[in-house]
């Protein structure tokens, strides 16, 4: 799995819990449903029946909350990855960059050098008393 993949598995899990949650409940709704139609009198007919809706309505409520926390926990880390790879490349180019600086230094030094090593030979003492002589 790549770095940036947890975000994906985040999502796709909070959409099987959200499967799982739904299905439940459609489940509880059913019994609730079955119930109603065995029950003898009105208003225990009629509370089943609230009672099944009411189970879908907390139940979609819970997956859909379930699912927006799920996202959001996913964009954020989606959001940190990208942040930590910015970062990560700052870091490269600085470095990039000092190593260059070092170089041009070291450059530097050795023109330097190389220069105090190119200045001409000092002339024999027979030349120059030959020169003041002249």
């Amino acid at each position: 799995m790549a770095n940036g993949d947890l975000d994906v598995v985040i999502r796709q899990l909070a959409k099987q819990q959200h499967k799982g949650i739904l299905a439940a409940a459609k489940k509880q709704r059913d019994r609730y449903a079955s119930l109603a139609a065995k029950a003898k009198d009105k208003p225990a007919k009629d509370r089943f029946r609230q009672l099944a809706k009411d189970t879908m309505e907390h139940a979609s409520a819970a997956a859909r909350r379930l699912q927006v926390s799920a996202d959001n926990a996913a964009d954020s880390f989606a959001r940190s990855m990208r942040q930590a790879a910015a970062v990560l490349a700052e870091q490269v180019e600085a470095e990039k960059a000092k190593a260059a600086k070092r170089a041009e230094k070291q450059a530097e030094k050795v023109a330097v050098k190389a220069a105090k090593e190119m200045k001409p030979a000092k002339t024999p003492a027979k030349a120059k008393k030959a020169k003041a002589a002249a």
